[in-house]
Parts: structure tokens; C-alpha cells; sequence
């Protein structure tokens, strides 16, 4: 169902910290322009932590609505609580939505049976399509590949985001499971990697930015083209990198301002945004020819600030 390039789109918000629904229209619009798989709503790169309830169910109504069908949306539905989950994608089966994302629960550090049994129980309360979504250095617990095989079982779970960081899950995972569960990766700098082992898509950070190169590289290792991936994935991985010099999502959000994407870089406290001496890190990089080569093409002159390129 889902290949290729998803993107975790950010949240563009104004200086006040209320969520600005008209830069979040245009980033939806970008990545259709831009080939871009599906988007990630309100995922951890969209500060779903901070966004209330309210604002969490209406940035992903109107992220469907401004995608006009032209691109499948993934809404972020996890919760340290399982009923919590259950209430939002209840809340969300009839929105247009493609499939939920679902990460494991966070501070409660649950046993991998009650990881099963909260990922089982949202599950059994909806149809809609659920991914799996791992990412321990967030949650301080780590979905082990044993518990993804038992869940992989259930019928609407289809898939996994592993951004564990550890390829070897990967053949851990996909030799035990049926040939459509979705491996994905959640994790940038591996995420070519994970593609070349046998995965079959990555949710990116990086895509907020230079969605067409994510997209072409992505579909050269689909067509098991991986000297024509790589060779952009080497491009980029600077700037992947970078995307973590600090807590994401605030470093995507200071770029996305420079280059004109989004109006602010403003970030839900307890983030803040970018340090002094990391601000002068990505101010260098940017003036870096490289960088104007990777982010400026034909398609996306229109959604750029035109003194950036």
C-alpha cells in the first residue's frame, strides 16, 4: 500500500504558536508537486507530544482536505494511553484517511506483552489500517521484532516503522512475516540501507525539504537501482545529518523557514528553537553550492523564497 517516499511533515506554526493552516496548505501541495508517496500527519516530526487533541484531530481534517485525494494520508493516532488511541482513530474512520501510525507507548515502559495487547486492542476497535511504530530512543521501550511477528498476525495491522536504528531487524523481521507486511524506515541516514536489505519505504525527516530527491532515490532502490540510490543518498547525507544536530523537529523547521517553505520556525515548548552556535552550523552548510544544487529544480521555484535560490 505504501512505497517509496512518505514524508513527516512538519506542523507550520505562527509566531503566537498557533498552528498556520495556510503554510500547511502549501506544504501539502508541494509534495504532490513533488511526487512525494503519502505524508505523515501529526507524527513526532509534527509535534503531536504538544499539539492539543482539538488541533490534533484538525491539522490531519485539513491536511486530507488540502490533499484533495491526490495523495494518501498517514495520521499519527498514538498515545501513552491505549484508549486514548482508540478514541482518535475512532474519531478518524470516516476522514479520508489511508492508515494510522501508531507508536509504542511512551513513559509507561510496558512489557512486550502489553505492547502486544495495546497495539492488539486498538486493532480490534477499527478497520482502518494500522502501522506499527518503533522508535525506543523516544519511548524507553523497544518493540522487539518477536512481538512485531505475533502482531503482523492481525488483520488491519500492515506494516512497521522501525527507527530503532538497528538493520538487522530488518531480515529479523521480514523472513517471518507475510510477504505484504510493510517494513519502513524511520531513520534517514539508514534508510537506503533498509531499502537495500528489503524494506519498502522510508518516513522522512529529510523529505520536508528536498521531497523530489527523497522520491528519486527512493524508487531507484525499488527498481533494485542501488548504484543510482546511492549516489544520491551520498549527496545528501550532510544534510541528513544535520536534520539531528538538535531535537527534531527544530532544525527541519529552521530550514524550511530559510528556504521559504513555511513563515516561522516556531516550535511547541518544551522545544525551543535552534541554538546560537548550531544556527551558525546550518547558516554554513546552506551557503554551500552543494546545497543549492541538492533543493533547487524546475518544479520547486514556485514554493521557495526566491533570494534563497
Amino acid at each position: 500500500m505504501f512505497k517509496g517516499s512518505i514524508v513527516a511533515l512538519i506542523t507550520p506554526m505562527k509566531i503566537n504558536g498557533e498552528v498556520c493552516y495556510k503554510s500547511l496548505k502549501k506544504l501539502v501541495k508541494y509534495h504532490i508537486k513533488s511526487n512525494t508517496n503519502a505524508i505523515v500527519s501529526v507524527g513526532t516530526t509534527g509535534e503531536s507530544a504538544t499539539l492539543t487533541q482539538k488541533e490534533h484531530y484538525k491539522v490531519i481534517i485539513k491536511t486530507v482536505k488540502y490533499s484533495k485525494k491526490k495523495i494518501p494520508i498517514i495520521a499519527g493516532t498514538g498515545s501513552n494511553s491505549t484508549y486514548e488511541s482508540i478514541e482518535l482513530t475512532k474519531k478518524l474512520e470516516n476522514s479520508g484517511i489511508s492508515a494510522c501510525l501508531n507508536v509504542v507507548p511512551y513513559y509507561n515502559k510496558p512489557t512486550q506483552k502489553g505492547i502486544f495487547e495495546h497495539f492488539k486492542k486498538i486493532s480490534n476497535n477499527t478497520d482502518l489500517p494500522q502501522i506499527l511504530y518503533n522508535i525506543p530512543k523516544r519511548t524507553g521501550s523497544d518493540l522487539l521484532p518477536k512481538t512485531v511477528i505475533k502482531l503482523s498476525k492481525i488483520k488491519n495491522i500492515i506494516g512497521i516503522k522501525e527507527a530503532s536504528g538497528d538493520l538487522s531487524r530488518v531480515n529479523n523481521i521480514k523472513s517471518f512475516v507475510n510477504k505484504k507486511f510493510l517494513l519502513i524506515s524511520g531513520d534517514d541516514t539508514t534508510a537506503l540501507d533498509f531499502m537495500q536489505l528489503g524494506g519498502n519505504a522510508v518516513i522522512s525527516v529529510t523529505a520536508n525539504i528536498i521531497p523530489n530527491k527523497i522520491f528519486k532515490m527512493c524508487n531507484f532502490a525499488i527498481k533494485k537501482k542501488f548504484y543510482k540510490a546511492r549516489k544520491i543518498n551520498n549527496e545528501i547525507n550532510e544534510l541528513n545529518k544535520l536534520m539531528f544536530i538538535e531535537t527534531n523537529p527544530i532544525p527541519i523547521k529552521w530550514i524550511s523557514k530559510k528556504i521559504g517553505l513555511i513563515k516561522t520556525d516556531t516550535v511547541r515548548l518544551p522545544l525551543t528553537k535552534l541554538s546560537k552556535k548550531n544556527n551558525s552550523i546550518l547558516n554554513f552548510f546552506l551557503k554551500k553550492n552543494i546545497f543549492r544544487k541538492i533543493i533547487f529544480n524546475k518544479k520547486n521555484k514556485n514554493y521557495l523564497n526566491k533570494n534563497f535560490y
